[in-house]
C-alpha cells in the first residue's frame, strides 16, 4: 500500500481514545476527507473546541455501540485496550480495526526506522534521530516519544526518515506497517496489567518484523536471548549488536570503540570516549543506535558528533544533585522490573526507591542486583507490600507514604556515600499523572532536601 492508494474520503471513521495520538489521528482523518467521530470515556478533553472546529464530532463520557457498528473504520489510540466489547462487536461485523501507528504509516512517504523493546527505546530512538541529523538526513522522530506519527504525515517527504519509537500497544494494532529498519532492543515481561500474558506481549513486539521483506533490515540485540528468538522468523537481513556476547555480534563494543565486523576485519565506528552515559545498559543503547544509524547511512564522524553533549533523557538515569557524599539519580522511566535491575547494577551503595502501580513480574528479580550493589530499599505506592515481601530478606526495606517521605528516608539510609536511586519498577498511575510527573516530583523533593542545608 502506498500513500497514493489509501483513501478515507467519504468514510465514517471512529477514533477511540482522546489522548495525543487519538487527537492527532482524528485531525489527520478530518483533513483527509473522512467524517470523524472521536470517542472517549472522559466527559471533558483538552482541545475540544479546536477539534469541533476541525469538523470532528466528539462523543464523550462513554462509548456507544452504535458508533462502532456504523463505522467504516475504527482507529484505536494506543492507550485503549483492544479487548473492549465494542471493538469485538466491530470486528464481528467485519469493520477494520487498526491503531494510530498503522493509520499514519499508510500515508508516510519516507522510509521508516522503527525501534521497540522493553527498555531503552526512548534513548535509542533519540540517539538515532541525532545521528541521522548529524549525517545531514531529514529526520522526524516520534511515535511513543515526541509527536504522534499522525502529526508527521503532512510534512512527510520521500527523503524524510521517520524514526519511530514503537510500543507494544502501538504494534499490536498494526496490519501493513513495514519498517525499512526494525530494531528489537531486548525483551522481558512487562505491561501484564494490559496484555493477558508474556506471550501476548511478545507477540505484539514481534509484529515489528511482520511485514518486512528481504531488502529490509532487522537489528537485534545479541545479548538478549529472547530478542534473538523473537527475530528468527523475520524475512529481513539481520544485523546483531552487543556489549556482552560480542562474538555473536556484527556491531559490538570493546577496546575503546564500537566496532563493525566485516569480511575484511573489524572497522571502528565510534570511540567510546564520546559516550557520556552511565550504565552498561545505556552503552547497549548507544551500540544499538550506532548499528541502526550506520545502516541508514550515517558516517563515523556524524555518529560521534551526535553524542557530543548528549547526557541522556530526562527521567532516564538522570543525575539530579548531591548532598554531602550522597548522589541522587532519577530513573523514573524504569517502569518495569528488568529496567530497574539494570539501573541498580549501574551504581554501588544504592538505596533504591521502588514501587507504584504493579504491572506484573517478580520483584525477587531485583534480589541479585541489590545484593551486589544495594544498601536498602524504600518502598512506595500500591506495590509496597509486594516489594517488602520479595526483598526484605535481601536488604532493609522501609515503607514511605509519599515521595517526599521516600526521598528523606532514602537519604538517611544512603549517608555518607551512597546513591539514592528512583527506579520504581512500576507504573506511576497510583500516585502521579505519569512517569514524567513522578520524576519531576522526585527532582523537586531532592532540591528541597539539598536546600535545607
Amino acid at each position: 500500500m502506498t500513500p497514493q492508494t489509501f483513501s478515507v474520503s467519504g468514510w465514517q471513521v471512529l477514533v477511540v481514545g482522546a489522548a495525543r495520538s487519538g487527537v492527532a489521528a482524528a485531525q489527520l482523518l478530518a483533513r483527509r476527507g473522512a467524517s470523524v467521530t472521536l470517542t472517549d470515556r472522559k466527559p471533558d478533553i483538552p482541545g475540544a473546541v479546536e477539534l469541533r472546529a476541525a469538523g470532528v464530532r466528539l462523543e464523550l463520557g462513554g462509548h456507544t455501540m452504535r458508533s462502532f457498528e456504523s463505522a467504516n473504520l475504527v482507529v484505536m489510540s494506543p492507550g485503549v485496550p483492544l479487548e473492549l466489547p465494542e471493538v469485538s462487536r466491530a470486528r464481528a461485523l467485519g469493520i477494520p480495526v487498526i491503531g494510530e501507528l498503522e493509520l499514519a504509516s499508510r500515508w508516510l512517504r519516507g522510509p521508516i526506522v522503527a525501534i521497540t523493546g522493553t527498555k531503552g527505546k526512548s534513548t535509542t530512538t533519540t540517539l538515532v534521530g541525532r545521528m541521522l541529523e548529524a549525517a545531514g538526513r531529514r529526520v522526524m522522530v516520534g511515535g511513543n516519544i515526541g509527536y504522534p506519527v499522525s502529526a508527521q504525515v503532512e510534512a512527510s517527504t520521500a527523503d524524510t526518515v521517520h524514526v519511530i519509537e514503537a510500543s507494544s500497544f502501538q504494534l499490536e494494532a498494526t496490519d501493513t506497517f513495514r519498517p525499512w529498519i526494525a530494531a528489537l532492543l531486548n525483551f522481558s515481561p512487562d505491561h501484564l496489567d494490559r496484555h493477558p500474558d508474556a506471550a501476548a506481549y511478545a507477540a505484539a513486539k514481534t509484529r515489528i518484523f511482520a511485514n518486512q521483506q528481504a531488502q529490509d533490515w532487522a537489528v537485534v540485540n545479541a545479548d538478549s536471548a529472547e530478542a534473538m528468538r523473537m527475530s528468527r522468523q523475520t524475512r529481513a537481513q539481520v544485523v546483531r549488536y552487543g556489549v556482552d556476547h560480542t562474538n555473536e555480534a556484527d556491531i559490538h563494543a570493546g577496546r575503546g570503540f564500537v566496532w563493525q565486523r566485516t569480511s575484511d576485519g573489524e572497522v571502528p565506528l565510534l570511540p567510546l570516549a564520546a559516550v557520556q552515559l552511565s550504565g552498561r545498559h545505556m552503552l547497549s543503547n548507544v551500540v544499538a543506535a550506532t548499528a541502526i544509524s550506520h545502516l541508514a547511512g550515517a558516517t563515523d564522524a556524524s555518529l560521534a558528533r551526535a553524542l557530543d553533549g548528549f547526557t541522556g533523557l530526562a527521567h532516564v538515569m538522570e543525575p539530579v544533585g548531591r548532598r554531602g557524599g550522597v548522589r541522587f539519580v532519577n530513573d523514573s522511566k524504569a517502569t518495569n522490573i528488568d529496567a530497574a535491575a539494570r539501573s541498580i547494577e549501574s551504581f554501588d551503595k544504592v538505596v533504591a526507591i521502588v514501587g507504584g502501580k504493579f504491572k506484573g513480574g517478580d520483584f525477587a528479580d531485583l534480589a541479585a542486583p541489590l545484593r551486589a550493589h544495594g544498601r536498602a530499599v524504600v518502598a512506595i505506592g500500591e506495590a509496597r507490600s509486594l516489594v517488602r515481601a520479595a526483598l526484605a530478606e535481601v536488604v532493609p526495606v522501609v515503607d514511605a507514604d509519599t515521595l517526599a517521605d521516600a526521598v528523606r528516608k532514602a537519604w538517611d539510609l544512603a549517608v555518607p556515600d551512597g546513591v539514592v536511586l528512583l527506579a520504581p519498577a512500576c507504573s506511576s498511575f497510583d500516585m502521579f499523572v505519569d512517569y514524567a510527573d513522578r520524576g519531576t516530583r522526585f527532582k523537586e523533593e531532592v532540591q528541597r532536601l539539598i536546600a535545607e542545608r
